[in-house]
């Protein structure tokens, strides 16, 4: 992962992926994973999402972020203080049942996810080139227990129309990533880019979200 570039668009600015207000497919498909109150849910690569205010709401939220500038600018946009701690390689900021991680997401290690029932990932596999793609699924199924549930949200569209990230994954490609440790289920695949002018405008004729639900067997 290139820690200077994800560096740099935080101190930018430049984070459009970031939403002001929580993922509708969170809110849709959420119970659908049937995840038990006051579980853990882990958010790799989170950000400074508003997704994990509405899963704090109802679960404790473990999140692990590359930037100190995302992990600050998320408790203070909450109003939190949190408390500080050091698990090295990682910072560790925790208030109102979120407990963040600061640091390089590979550098987790199954004892820090042993507890984790789910998986909520929007951003994180899209976020990442084709030649790491791999090592994060690889990673992220190292890290979670049998029997873990995950919603996972993708784009599809022509590659070589647009720069990522976020990049495409088309769905045979998370068969490929995923399909030797969890069920796969596809919840929802619809076209976007109606919507989506932003997208349009930096040249793409094709964009779409697949939604997943997949279970860690």
């Amino acid at each position: 992962m290139d820690h200077a570039f994800w560096h740099q668009r935080w101190r930018d600015n430049l984070i459009g992926f970031h939403q002001e207000a929580v993922n509708p497919h969170l809110e849709r498909h959420w119970e659908r994973l049937g995840v038990k109150p006051d579980a853990t849910v882990f958010v790799p690569l989170c950000g400074k999402s508003l997704d994990m205010v509405w899963l704090a709401e109802r679960y404790h939220v473990l999140g692990v972020e590359l930037s100190p500038k995302a992990v600050e600018h998320f408790f203070q946009e909450q109003g939190l203080s949190p408390a500080r701690s050091n698990d090295w390689p990682f910072m560790i900021c925790e208030a109102e049942g979120v407990a963040l991680y600061c640091g390089d997401f590979f550098a987790l290690k199954p004892e820090h996810t042993a507890g984790i029932a789910a998986i909520y990932d929007r951003a994180a596999l899209i976020a990442l080139p084709p030649a790491l793609r791999l090592r994060y699924a690889d990673k992220l199924t190292g890290l979670a227990p049998a029997g873990t549930v995950m919603l996972l949200v993708t784009m599809e569209y022509e590659q070589a129309q647009m720069d990522g990230p976020p990049f495409s994954v088309e769905s045979a490609e998370v068969e490929t990533l995923f399909s030797d440790g969890w069920r796969i289920e596809s919840l929802q695949h619809d076209s976007i880019l109606e919507r989506e002018p932003r997208f349009r405008e930096r040249g793409l004729t094709r964009l779409a979200e697949h939604i997943y639900l997949l279970v860690r067997r």
